[in-house]
């Protein structure tokens, strides 16, 4: 039978999400409240690679956990811009690094039972250092480690936004299977 949506209504909305409420039959027949998020970006996210094998991890204390979180450069990509085009503004701002070399390495959805959102996963590589452009939501630390040591933090539960551990596992994997 699947879903059906009767009524839906807005119940917050800034510049960045809206929060909405649907009232629904559910695929067994019931009638329920369902809330969800829908986002006005996409996430993007970017792994900058350097020849050999070290990435750059951004880290901040993030406001709606509470904690400190080790993750990779990432940021929103309006719907109206390029997503690649917003990648790369991300990655100069909060790592100042710019990339010759991009790749979309993948998409996913971040938490599909309560948004919408699509995350879009670029490999940046052939990497130039400059200067970081903070926004004013960002107090930023970042370093610069292997690789393999990055997949140990998210085997290690130090690294657990969504994107960057799938994103590093997905690397980590590639990398694996290309290797001689």
């Amino acid at each position: 039978m699947g879903w059906k949506k009767l009524s839906s209504r807005t119940v917050f909305e800034n510049d960045w999400m809206q929060v909405v409420e649907d009232h629904v039959i559910n695929p067994g027949g019931g009638e329920n409240q369902y809330g969800h998020v829908r986002f006005k970006n996409r996430a993007v996210a970017i792994i900058p690679l350097d020849g050999d094998d070290n990435v750059w991890l951004v880290g901040q204390q993030r406001y709606t956990l509470d904690a400190w979180s080790w993750e990779l450069p990432m940021g929103g990509a309006p719907l109206d811009v390029e997503p690649l085009d917003a990648a790369k503004r991300e990655l100069r701002e909060e790592t100042g690094l710019a990339a010759e070399k991009w790749t979309e390495l993948m998409r996913l959805h971040t938490s599909n039972s309560i948004t919408d959102e699509v995350g879009i996963v670029y490999l940046a590589e052939c990497l130039t250092e400059g200067e970081t452009e903070f926004e004013e939501t960002e107090d930023l630390e970042s370093r610069t480690l292997p690789l393999q040591d990055a997949v140990a933090m998210v085997n290690a539960g130090e690294i657990t936004d969504a994107i960057s551990v799938a994103a590093l596992l997905r690397i980590a994997a590639i990398k694996t299977t290309s290797s001689p």
